[in-house]
């Protein structure tokens, strides 16, 4: 079914499908596999840990399937949308309510529309959902930007534009890692449109605070965050400054991109293997290989480190849910300090969980979104400028 919807824009629909060429060569590539003498260890302080890295090839080469999860994602009503000449690839989920809110879902790096999957089917009873891959991920991939406009400013704007354009007039947003601070962005540049945002984490531009300004306890945070960055934050430096001396190498080498990001994950989440199966691990790597995405994914970092998307200096004023995990980068941080630039609703800290939460811990990451855009004062504030329902051709 094709959607012709507002303002001219036409939606196609998607269906991932990979050559199986594609499977083949990949297939080679993970038998060839070149080992190595370094960290040949457990303990992952080197990075990738060796054993669980030859696990996870073995496992992808002969034992996982692609077209099994290919099937399961193609489950999914998938799309494609032309928004000023950028092809943009979403998931829309409408619900079954017509007169349900709008939530769009944004995920961050290393992760994709991926990390939604557990959370889709719960939140679609009670949202129409609109996931994309963002701008540079996945099977939206590399885009042209206007060079007078911040990329990640300009990103936030597309997405913006394929709500209105889908129908919503007055939606939520949810993220977490990059995808917080695009909701940020467009909560800010479009208070009009965004009723409220729910946040996973504060975003890039809480370490750009002068710390002299701070009492005492937002200090601590502060330099527990730069004492995270001076130990595991590499991969961050690498990317906002050469990410064209490493892109290559994870473009070619699929146990280069494994290591690259399951290292992220080890970090990032409470409990790697009891949270996330090696499926889901793989399903996720495997959508940055088959679009080759890795080194555009990295492009929001590069961007960022020239000319920072967000400042302290900016403020959401309209209200903002936050679900903190344990587990996720520097830990929660004070509420005091989130109040800084965000008009905080709704405060939640969780007995468990990392930076990957709707991956992770799908259960408390989807109850707290329905808690908080189901109740005051985002309910107030959605009824009070009227939801547009979704789109009769959907």
């Amino acid at each position: 079914m094709h959607l012709a919807l507002e303002h001219a824009m036409t939606a196609e629909p998607f269906r991932i499908h990979v050559d199986d060429a594609v499977l083949e060569d990949l297939t080679r590539r993970l038998r060839r596999t070149r080992w190595t003498s370094l960290a040949s260890g457990d303990t992952w302080e080197l990075g990738a840990s060796r054993p669980y890295l030859e696990q996870l090839l073995s496992y992808w080469s002969s034992g996982y399937s692609w077209r099994r999860q290919e099937a399961q994602l193609n489950q999914l009503p998938q799309f494609t949308a032309d928004i000023d000449g950028v092809r943009l690839h979403f998931v829309h989920q409408p619900a079954s309510r017509p007169q349900a809110r709008a939530l769009l879902l944004l995920h961050g790096w290393p992760d994709s529309f991926h990390r939604f999957h557990k959370v889709i089917p719960r939140l679609s009873r009670s949202f129409h959902i609109v996931v994309p891959s963002l701008p540079g991920f996945g099977f939206t991939g590399r885009i042209a930007r206007p060079s007078a406009e911040q990329p990640t400013r300009y990103s936030a704007r597309l997405l913006w534009r394929l709500m209105t354009e889908l129908g919503y007039r007055r939606f939520v947003v949810a993220g977490g890692d990059g995808g917080s601070v695009l909701a940020q962005l467009m909560a800010i540049d479009h208070p009009e449109s965004v009723a409220g945002i729910h946040l996973t984490d504060l975003g890039w531009h809480a370490g750009k605070v002068d710390p002299s300004t701070l009492p005492h306890h937002e200090k601590k945070y502060l330099e527990r965050l730069k004492k995270v960055f001076m130990t595991d934050g590499a991969y961050a430096a690498v990317q906002a400054s050469k990410p064209a001396s490493l892109a290559p190498a994870l473009t070619d080498s699929p146990s280069g991109l494994a290591a690259w990001i399951v290292d992220r994950f080890h970090s990032w989440c409470e409990d790697l293997d009891g949270t996330i199966t090696k499926d889901e691990l793989l399903t996720n790597i495997m959508i940055y290989w088959v679009t080759r995405t890795i080194g555009p994914s990295m492009d929001s970092y590069r961007a960022d480190a020239a000319s920072p998307s967000l400042t302290p200096a900016d403020r959401v004023d309209v209200p903002v849910g936050l679900a903190l995990f344990p587990r996720d980068i520097g830990g929660i941080p004070p509420r005091s300090f989130a109040e800084r630039t965000l008009n905080v609703q709704r405060w939640t800290e969780m007995a468990r969980g990392g930076h990957l939460a709707a991956l992770e811990e799908p259960a408390l990451y989807a109850d707290d979104i329905e808690a908080f855009f189901t109740t005051p004062p985002v309910a107030r504030a959605s009824a009070r400028e009227g939801d547009q329902d979704v789109h009769p051709a959907v």
